[in-house]
């Protein structure tokens, strides 16, 4: 059996719509009818359709259109799937262009061919329903892809004594080029990686799982061994994405030291409790541009009082509407400012102070990893 359709019918002329009605029923197409421009949008905010036909003239002293064309804009806004097939007894070329601008989907002149309607009406229903499914499908595979890319985070962030440590990732398109990982230790100890891939989008995205996996398997081995070890899978990987920064560090909280290796990522704000301000610079290459690169070994101590901010570069480089960086004096700034916060209340501002900076929405994936030593 043919699928039951549902067209809804604008039109102020009742002989009219009773003979679309009858025409349409033996067509297996189910009609509702509306005679003035509220009264469609009245019934498209309360129910679904597959099609409008609509008269473009409702003003019995015009021939305008000026009436329908208005109507068009109100109906794409409360459903931009639906087509739209115009039905005028006054048409001319410049109306016709006009409408079909505005989203009509095609045009009929009144009187009307009975096959040539019902031919179009089907034509733009089934193209509709296309629509209409391919838009289902692509918000079923944008979730899934939202939900990838969520799975890559921590959904916890373990805690260790003495330190806190907070983190955030946000995600300038749908699929996030950062990552971050907070992973616990042997001895209740952490290791603490953030990453940042070149590019944006599906390769990004993949370099980044990638990444995560070998941390995750790897995480115990010493901060410049794992990155020796990813610097390889990277570079094997290269079709993915061309490179990758990263940074590394494993925590010991009975020592308050954190040994760490800098693969060319953004160098880490440690600030200490006095308000002086230290670098964690690179400690060799970006991952996946030479297959023997080296990392050397570094380390520092986290005494009482310190505050150590991780980040990518979506933070400094965030553009304000002069096209000006945020920057890492900004950062530094309000690291200071806040330096007797918790590690969440220095997160909060400087994303905050980020969002204010700039205005707008974010041109790349940004990250921040927050330790705060109680």
């Amino acid at each position: 059996m043919c699928e039951v359709s549902r067209a809804l019918i604008a039109d102020d002329q009742e002989d009219v719509v009773e003979a679309l009605r009858m025409l349409l029923w033996r067509e297996n197409i189910q009609t509702e009818a509306a005679d003035s421009p509220e009264a469609v949008l009245d019934k498209l905010k309360a129910g679904s359709y597959d099609l409008l036909l609509m008269d473009l003239n409702y003003a019995r002293d015009t021939t305008s259109g000026k009436e329908g064309l208005d109507l068009l804009a109100n109906v794409q806004a409360i459903d931009g799937t639906l087509p739209v097939v115009a039905m005028t007894a006054w048409a001319t070329v410049d109306l016709a262009v006009e409408a079909m601008r505005r989203g009509v989907n095609d045009f009929i002149l009144k009187p009307w061919d009975n096959t040539r309607l019902v031919r179009i009406l089907r034509q733009q229903i089934e193209k509709g329903r296309g629509k209409r499914r391919e838009l289902r499908r692509a918000g079923e595979e944008w979730e899934e892809a939202r939900a990838a890319a969520q799975a890559l985070l921590p959904k916890r962030i373990p805690q260790i004594p003495g330190f806190a440590v907070e983190a955030s990732s946000q995600a300038a398109g749908l699929l996030n080029g950062d990552y971050f990982d907070v992973v616990e230790l042997d001895g209740g100890n952490l290791g603490i990686a953030v990453a940042d891939a070149s590019g944006k989008g599906t390769p990004a995205a993949l370099l980044m799982s990638n990444i995560q996996a070998t941390v995750r398997a790897l995480a115990g081995q010493a901060p410049w061994d794992l990155c020796g070890t990813l610097n390889r899978s990277v570079h094997r990987n290269a079709a993915w994405a061309k490179f990758a920064t990263f940074f590394y560090g494993a925590l010991d909280a009975a020592r308050g030291r954190l040994t760490y290796a800098n693969a060319g990522h953004c160098a880490p704000v440690l600030l200490r409790s006095n308000g002086e301000i230290e670098r964690l610079y690179p400690t060799g290459t970006v991952l996946g541009l030479f297959p023997d690169a080296h990392y050397e070994p570094a380390a520092i101590k986290l005494a009482t009082g310190d505050r150590l901010l991780l980040y990518s570069d979506g933070i400094t480089e965030a553009e304000n509407e002069n096209d000006e960086q945020f920057g890492e004096e900004r950062l530094c700034e309000i690291a200071r400012s806040f330096r007797r916060g918790t590690a969440a209340e220095i997160r909060d501002r400087v994303f905050e102070a980020v969002g204010a900076f700039s205005k707008g929405p974010a041109r790349d994936d940004a990250t921040l990893v927050t330790i705060a030593a109680m």
